[in-house]
């Protein structure tokens, strides 16, 4: 049985410079039995090379760190394993730094300034589906897709995509910050529906993320948020 746990646990790999905090961050891996806490590294150069031969299924990782940016790792996981999820912890809630790791593949966004977090359950929560964000991240990010500000004209290509009815409901939720079982209950279907659903979605939109689906179905005039949920 313990062995059967160890097996399905979430693997994670965790990238943080300050000795005290990584070890904080490894400490809570380590005390939740669905996790499984697979390497600690304080730098870039180390953490590249462990991807290179080792796959995830979350990436913990800061953005300061001393032999680069903590977004070279994540573009490099989000390349090389994109059933992989992203959750970046750090001290910077700049807005340019918080779009720019969504848009390479990160769906999770933690401040360590946020007091005490439960780390265990947001990684439980963002592999579920779930994109969990410090409340200050959540709320500039919304107001950021809302507001529109700084729109990326659309080509006649963009203009070519479209999502089904369905496809458009569930990214739609998915935007609001609903995990997949969530859209499941909603929509009255299965947790392996919505994920088809969203493997379709990734494919029309060319994205390998929850949030560069958000922010390209944005883009594209795609998203109707504030519209009423839909349950059939």
């Amino acid at each position: 049985m313990l062995e059967e746990t160890l097996r399905d646990a979430v693997g994670v790999l965790i990238v943080e410079d300050d000795a005290v905090t990584r070890k904080a961050l490894c400490l809570a891996i380590e005390s939740e039995p669905q996790l499984k806490l697979l390497a600690a590294f304080d730098s870039v150069k180390p953490a590249l090379t462990w991807l290179e031969t080792a796959v995830p299924d979350v990436l913990m990782t800061d953005l300061g760190l001393p032999d680069g940016s903590g977004l070279e790792i994540i573009h490099a996981c989000a390349n090389r394993h994109p059933q992989a999820d992203i959750m970046v912890v750090t001290m910077s809630s700049d807005e340019a730094n918080v779009l720019a790791c969504i848009e390479a593949g990160a769906s999770g966004y933690v401040l360590k300034t946020a007091g005490k977090t439960d780390i265990a359950r947001a990684v439980l929560d963002l592999r579920s589906g779930g994109a969990p964000m410090s409340p200050a991240i959540a709320r500039m990010v919304l107001a950021k897709v809302r507001d529109g500000k700084k729109p990326v004209p659309v080509t006649d290509q963009d203009t070519a995509t479209s999502l089904t009815k369905r496809e458009s409901a569930i990214l739609d939720l998915i935007a609001q910050g609903d995990s997949y079982g969530e859209v499941a209950k909603l929509l009255s279907v299965s947790v392996g529906t919505v994920q088809t659903h969203i493997k379709n979605i990734y494919g029309k939109l060319a994205v390998h993320s929850r949030g560069e689906a958000v922010f390209e179905a944005h883009r594209r005039g795609l998203l109707q948020l504030g519209q009423p949920r839909m349950r059939k």
